[in-house]
């Protein structure tokens, strides 16, 4: 029957469905269905069945709760930790980001630990990957047991430093969003760390640049908070380690 199902699949995704097509298949036993193909397909089945269920819910007006399955999300995360196929992971990440707009699906991803598998994923990624799980992880951030995991995670503040003027406006925006809610939550531990990762060089960086008002008003309050565990010597020094942020 999945055969027939992967078969299905293929078809689907590459028609103009109308409105009601469209409610037909997001009834919750076919997004089951959908979901059991993400999770037992090849990488072709998976990819389709991931732009399909993009494609349903693009836009429209449809009970979350039908796509916030616990295996649904796993399947994604499987599928964007896939490096071997990069057209699965840029799929797989546009969907989680369309899903974690929901409020439903947000507490069920850290479950599955999905901000170590972002983390660990995020030097691999190409540019627009990369704004993608940004934006997932900014929106963990806002969550009690986001911040906690994000705080947790040893990778958290060295990612997030190094992509401070690294790639896009946008990205540094949401990495500093990041490091702002990790160092307003444990500021004695986790501000000292990112200094010592090079966070008060690259601030300055953002300072000087021309990035937008808005983004330089945050960095220099970042700035403010990591400087208050060191002398000022020390700290100007800190700020002068270049070598970090190569």
């Amino acid at each position: 029957m999945h055969a027939v199902g992967f078969e299905v699949i293929g078809i689907l995704v590459n028609l103009d469905l109308d409105l009601t097509s469209t409610a037909n298949l997001l009834q919750p036993a076919k997004i089951s269905l959908m979901v059991d193909m993400l999770n037992e397909g090849s990488i072709e089945t998976k990819i389709n069945s991931t732009k399909l269920i993009a494609m349903l819910i693009e836009g429209k007006d449809f009970d979350s709760e039908n796509v916030s399955s616990l295996s649904l999300l796993a399947g994604l995360l499987r599928l964007v930790k896939d490096k071997r196929h990069p057209n699965g992971i840029k799929i797989g990440l546009g969907l989680l980001k369309t899903l974690y707009s929901f409020e439903s699906v947000r507490n069920s991803v850290l479950s599955i630990g999905a901000i170590p598998h972002l983390m660990e994923l995020l030097p691999s990624l190409n540019n627009e990957c990369l704004e993608f799980a940004l934006y997932i992880l900014e929106i963990l951030s806002t969550l009690s047991d986001g911040i906690l995991a994000l705080k947790d995670c040893p990778k958290t503040i060295p990612n997030m430093v190094r992509l401070l003027m690294k790639v896009s406006e946008k990205c540094t925006r949401l990495a500093l969003s990041i490091l702002c809610a990790v160092c307003q939550l444990a500021p004695e531990e986790c501000a000292a760390v990112a200094v010592e990762a090079g966070l008060a060089a690259k601030l300055l960086l953002v300072i000087q640049s021309g990035c937008s008002p808005e983004l330089k008003q945050r960095s220099a309050q970042l700035l403010k908070l990591c400087s208050l565990n060191y002398t000022a010597t020390i700290f100007i020094s800190k700020c002068k380690l270049t070598k970090t942020i190569q």
